[in-house]
């Protein structure tokens, strides 16, 4: 084999060896999450859908500064917003 074969025979073991050993988590509270697919069944039994929408990027950031000033998830506050809109 050449040289190069062989440097390039490590570099495919490497990232093998990369892709089977995950993403370790940073804190204490990512360990703690669920993984997306135990977040999924939660919602799920919650009776949550997901629900995708596009936003103007100035109507994403007053969202989320008012959900922060009110200490509540986004999801929430979209939630109320809509439940008062429609109930109008």
């Amino acid at each position: 084999m050449k040289k190069t074969d062989l440097y390039k025979n490590l570099g495919i073991k490497i990232n093998d060896q990369m892709k089977k050993a995950g993403v370790p988590t940073r804190s204490a509270a990512d360990a703690a999450l669920p993984d997306r697919r135990e977040q999924r069944k939660l919602d799920q039994a919650q009776g949550l859908v997901p629900f995708a929408v596009k936003l103007n990027i100035d109507l994403v950031t007053e969202l989320n500064t008012l959900a922060k000033t009110r200490e509540i998830s986004i999801n929430e506050l979209t939630a109320e917003l809509l439940r008062s809109a429609l109930a109008k």
